[in-house]
């Protein structure tokens, strides 16, 4: 009798955790929605569901659709249920569903994002995560034409170490990244402040033209080979596939109280089990009290308090957006499992 019971604890235990990672409809969900220009695939998502990581549970693909998979202004969704279970698609211009080869008319051939990508850009972009040896190895700015200590698109400089490609990428060093938790050095931070190209070598001096610049460029900024980095808007929204627990440990640009649409900087990556397009819940840390009774500080649980979506995954850190916070946010706050 025993082993029955517990048998049907286990059922019953089992049974509650999958309901629980079921995606849950809305109590005011659409029957039809048309894409409007500004979309993005978590606002969406999140017209449907409870839980938007869940879409790819109901987003239901028509292979013979050209480009199935994307989502373009102009498009209509509709809620529809096959084999019993909730799902969108695409509706044909006639209004009626049909899971059949259409021929697509549309102007606008930019498919929505995942998440606001201004938002993002500049770290898809002009962001990379080094090591220190690759930096302090790249060749370095040592002057600009004339003797000048700045410089800026249009200009001439030189630089010194050995040539890392014909079209280059001019670094800064910006942050340092350590685990709080286990003091692992996770990256450093390097951003994109111009561009050039190498028109000759001398030994060791470098000439540089350079054709971009967003900052002045400075007597020891760096050089690294430019990389043509494409903005993905592909991922989907998607929960880790293990249990991923850390916290944020840092946030762009210094701000004390993170909100909406922050860039924040966690403490896990690929080799945790993350990867971009997983979203992640946010732990507001409790308050630490004094007990009336014994004297001890206690801290109180920490709460759920806002969503963050991971856009691009390292080895041992990544860098996520926060989608949505009920309160204010801070450095320090532990991040898990939707």
């Amino acid at each position: 009798m025993r082993k029955l019971l517990y048998a049907l604890a286990a059922f019953t235990l089992l049974f509650t955790s999958w309901a629980q990672a079921a995606p849950e409809l809305r109590s005011d969900h659409p029957e039809r929605y048309t894409v409007v220009k500004g979309d993005t695939l978590w606002d969406i998502s999140g017209r449907f569901l409870n839980n938007p990581w869940y879409w790819p549970e109901i987003w239901h693909v028509n292979p013979q659709v050209k480009n199935p998979h994307l989502i373009y202004p102009g498009d209509r969704l509709a809620l529809v249920y096959i084999d019993g279970k909730p799902r969108v698609t695409k509706v044909a211009s006639s209004g009626v569903v049909k899971l059949s080869p259409q021929i697509r008319s549309e102007a606008i051939d930019t498919p929505i994002p995942t998440i606001p990508l201004d938002a993002i850009s500049s770290f898809l972009t002009d962001t990379r995560i080094v090591s220190p040896a690759e930096l302090n190895d790249a060749p370095y700015v040592l002057e600009g034409e004339d003797g000048r200590i700045i410089t800026g698109a249009g200009d001439r400089i030189y630089a010194r170490g050995d040539k890392p490609a014909d079209k280059v990428g001019i670094f800064r060093r910006t942050k340092e990244f350590v685990d709080p938790e286990s003091g692992e050095f996770l990256g450093l931070e390097a951003r994109s402040i111009g561009s050039g190209n190498v028109t000759a070598e001398n030994g060791e001096v470098l000439t540089l033209q350079l054709t971009k610049s967003n900052q002045e460029i400075r007597i020891g900024d760096r050089l690294l080979t430019s990389e043509n980095r494409a903005i993905s808007t592909s991922f989907v929204p998607s929960a880790p596939d293990s249990d991923v627990n850390g916290q944020m440990i840092a946030v762009d640009g210094g701000v004390s109280q993170i909100g909406q649409f922050d860039v924040v900087t966690i403490n896990r990556g690929e080799r945790d089990g993350l990867e971009a397009g997983n979203v992640m819940s946010v732990l507001k840390s409790g308050n630490m009290v004094r007990d009336p009774v014994t004297g001890e500080t206690i801290e109180l649980p920490s709460e759920r308090a806002g969503l963050m979506m991971i856009f691009q995954a390292y080895e041992k850190m990544s860098y996520g957006l926060v989608l949505q916070a009920t309160r204010p946010l801070s450095v320090g706050d532990k991040v898990t499992n939707p």
